[in-house]
């Protein structure tokens, strides 16, 4: 099976960060759809099977839009940043009904910058309580999900929480307010014909995460 994504995608998004104007993506609009968004679809189609096997509860939806593909367009009501064009491609594999926030798993292709994650990123007080209690009541199902934790603490409070044991055996996960995992890919994989297995492997190993993340939050993995 030839490999879904090419250098061609990367190329792209090197040049669209370059010249990120409405009027060059729209005379550039089929390459976009030929190397960049077409892939995509194509992926979380072929996605859809190995994600059942891990979770039949996360969703890879491959409808154009609203599906798993996020759009290309920046939001830019209340940025400063004003280019109308993201210089990535991301997807997301959520629970059904949930915003990209529910845990599951999110895959982002950039050029130099691509990888596979799994958490709660910036979740809302009354999330992050439920994941902190569920840390505390079961311990023994936070250890090895723990090990496997390794985004960018800088939003990490210097206090334990209040109402949270100073003293306690994950004080310093209880402090985190964002808690996930992350894995790394070269562009070079991406676009090897292997690269779905890739995928599926870093998956597996970082459900995890998922899988305690959901059950935190009431939702079924």
């Amino acid at each position: 099976m030839p490999a879904n994504f090419t250098p061609d995608l990367f190329r792209f998004l090197t040049r669209l960060k370059r010249n990120n104007k409405r009027e060059w993506f729209l005379n550039h609009q089929e390459e976009f759809e030929t190397c960049a968004r077409r892939p995509a679809l194509r992926f979380i189609t072929e996605f859809a099977g190995p994600l059942y096997e891990i979770s039949p509860h996360l969703i890879a939806d491959p409808r154009p839009s609203r599906g798993s593909l996020f759009r290309i367009y920046r939001d830019v009501r209340f940025s400063h940043d004003k280019k109308p064009y993201k210089t990535h491609l991301a997807m997301r594999f959520s629970h059904r009904g949930k915003d990209v926030h529910s845990p599951g798993f999110y895959l982002h292709l950039e050029p130099g910058g691509c990888f596979a994650a799994s958490g709660l990123w910036r979740p809302e007080p009354a999330t992050l309580l439920k994941v902190r209690n569920a840390i505390v009541a079961n311990p023994e199902k936070w250890n090895p999900v723990s090990e496997l934790l390794n985004w960018d603490d800088a939003g990490k409070l210097r206090r334990p929480p209040r109402g949270f044991p100073a003293d306690h055996e994950f004080v310093e996960d209880l402090k985190l307010r964002d808690l996930g995992t992350a894995v790394e890919f070269t562009d070079k994989q991406v676009c090897s014909r292997n690269f779905m297995s890739t995928f599926v492997k870093a998956c597996r190993n970082m459900s995890p995460v998922a899988a305690f993340l959901s059950g935190a939050v009431g939702l079924k993995f």
